[in-house]
């Protein structure tokens, strides 16, 4: 039997700017990776999404991202180690007081865009956040895009891992993601989508860009609450995970 969580990024509305369903989408998932209000999402944005997973029974997990509102935390930014460490603490402190209240337990912690991607090869931000986790909680789970050296990281710390594969992201040769400027790194066609999304859980393999074939593991699938086709995925994924086999469920 096969077996994954569905996660979805939520939360990355602000003030009277909407973005995302995720009213909708969380109707779906497992788990919801909340953003903590510097990439995107504010108080109120956070407080209802927890209530609503609450509501739901979905884990909740912190999202944190540089502060960078306006390039919604996809812009690399150079900081110390001290700066990234202070941050995504600042960030799942905020988050955690939101689950508190609800009476849920933050369940992980999976780093947002730039901050996500800069994981995959540099081990000082990488563990200058598996410090910052390691200092609020160290029973919180380290989501890490599959291959990165943060799952390394963490995993040499006694942290709790989760290799995160997705649903409508491209990746290249070595298993980082298409970065979006490029043609391709966004997959819109939903069967090509569903059918990687089987592929990579099942048979643990994935055709890059180029058409090379890699070799990956998925513990956790997400699917960005802000693309077009978010619900559209969430739901097909449900159908199709069905038939193939593979249930659903948190970590």
């Amino acid at each position: 039997m096969y077996s994954v969580d569905l996660n979805s990024d939520m939360g990355e509305s602000f003030g009277t700017y909407r973005l995302g369903g995720d009213e909708d989408i969380i109707q779906y998932v497992t788990t919801a990776n909340v953003a903590c209000g510097w990439h995107a999402g504010d108080p109120m944005v956070m407080d209802k999404v927890v209530r609503l997973a609450k509501e739901r029974g979905v884990m909740v997990g912190a999202h944190p991202g540089y502060p960078d509102l306006m390039g919604f935390g996809r812009r690399k930014m150079v900081l110390s180690y001290q700066e990234v460490k202070n941050y995504v603490k600042y960030q799942i402190g905020a988050l955690a007081a939101f689950t508190k209240s609800y009476g849920l337990k933050l369940q992980h912690v999976a780093p947002h865009g730039a901050m996500g991607n800069q994981c995959q090869y540099d081990e000082e931000i990488s563990s200058a956040i598996v410090e910052a986790i390691t200092d609020f909680d160290k029973d919180l789970i380290v989501y890490y895009c599959a291959g990165a050296v943060l799952g390394q990281i963490a995993e040499s710390k006694g942290l709790r891992t989760a290799s995160e594969i997705f649903a409508d992201r491209a990746y290249m040769n070595d298993l980082s993601l298409v970065p979006r400027k490029m043609e391709g790194s966004m997959i819109t066609d939903e069967d090509a989508a569903i059918a990687r999304c089987v592929r990579m859980i099942k048979e643990g393999k994935v055709t890059a860009l180029s058409g090379k074939e890699l070799d990956i593991k998925g513990d956790t699938l997400c699917v960005h609450g802000d693309g077009p086709k978010a619900l559209a995925f969430v739901q097909r994924i449900r159908g199709a995970f069905a038939e193939e086999g593979i249930e659903i469920k948190h970590l």
